[in-house]
């Protein structure tokens, strides 16, 4: 845990003392924080299987997205402190419990402490894969820390302008960073390798939320995905985006995603060529889809 004593963790590199209960910009103290423990069975079908993801959502969060629909742990902060030991026991029953992966939601400020509850684990009979579901923000050293406890990296690449980064998120630097780290993503695990029955077992499910109004900034993402990694990742174009938390304050983000805008950004990915992707039914845009994060699962 030595990292938490100058936390660099996090591209903020905010330099705190989490062992003496200073918190950074990413609100994360010395403990691990988790909102929830379910099987979730609306990730995509190669992480959730036919029972679900076995999700482990944990709060706090080094960006502010201000459309963010899990905000209420992200920026609220609920959810319980847990030690490495109880981490442990909560991977090992989402295996008791068939999970088809072991699905870490916003995990990265908590990276010290989810490796040493993945070893306990292991030790004791883990063997699901292990799926880093993280926002992409993230600095590459700290991927490649983790890499080899971690089967299947799942980013967001958010935005690859600054203008949107700097406006919905509070960091301009979000695409050096986020390229920088799917690069190191890729370089450990390599290209997609998938079970008998269909579940990732090894590589990169990169996912893409498009925004309303900014169909263009997604093409371009998608020109950068093709033309530097080609078919060595999946991709996910998720079409989901609700309007939540404090998304009226950004310029165009109070209204949904209108089927053209979705659908002109999949035929985009489909023409220049990418065919490892996944797409949305328009009817997943719903605050129903948004978990309930009231503790479940996270004491026994």
């Amino acid at each position: 845990m030595d990292a938490l004593a100058r936390c660099e963790i996090c591209p903020r590199r905010c330099g705190v003392n989490r062992l003496a209960g200073a918190r950074g910009y990413c609100g994360a103290g010395r403990l691990a924080r988790v909102a929830l423990v379910s099987l979730h069975p609306w990730e995509e079908p190669c992480i959730a299987g036919s029972v679900g993801a076995g999700t482990v959502f944990f709060s706090h969060c080094s960006l502010r997205c201000l459309f963010c629909q899990n905000a209420v742990i992200s920026h609220e902060e609920n959810g319980l402190d847990v030690t490495e030991e109880r981490l442990a026991e909560i991977f090992l029953e989402q295996q008791e419990r068939d999970a088809a992966t072991l699905d870490l939601v916003t995990p990265s400020h908590f990276a010290p402490q989810i490796l040493a509850a993945l070893r306990m684990a292991k030790a004791r009979g883990l063997t699901l894969p292990v799926v880093w579901n993280s926002s992409g923000y993230e600095r590459p050293e700290m991927i490649r820390a983790i890499a080899d406890e971690i089967d299947v990296f799942l980013p967001d690449l958010k935005y690859i302008d600054e203008k949107s980064a700097a406006e919905c998120s509070d960091a301009r630097d979000y695409f050096s960073f986020a390229s920088a780290a799917l690069e190191a993503m890729i370089e450990a695990k390599g290209a997609p390798v998938l079970r008998g029955d269909g579940i990732l077992t090894r590589g990169v499910l990169v996912r893409h939320l498009i925004l309303p109004g900014k169909r263009k900034e997604s093409m371009k993402i998608l020109d950068w995905l093709w033309k530097t990694f080609g078919d060595k990742i999946m991709l996910s174009l998720m079409g989901q985006y609700t309007p939540m938390y404090r998304a009226a304050e950004v310029k165009g983000l109070s209204r949904r995603l209108t089927t053209f805008e979705y659908q002109s950004v999949v035929d985009y990915a489909l023409d220049l060529g990418i065919t490892r992707c996944y797409v949305q039914e328009r009817g997943a845009a719903s605050e129903e889809f948004v978990p309930k994060f009231d503790g479940t699962g996270v004491i026994r």
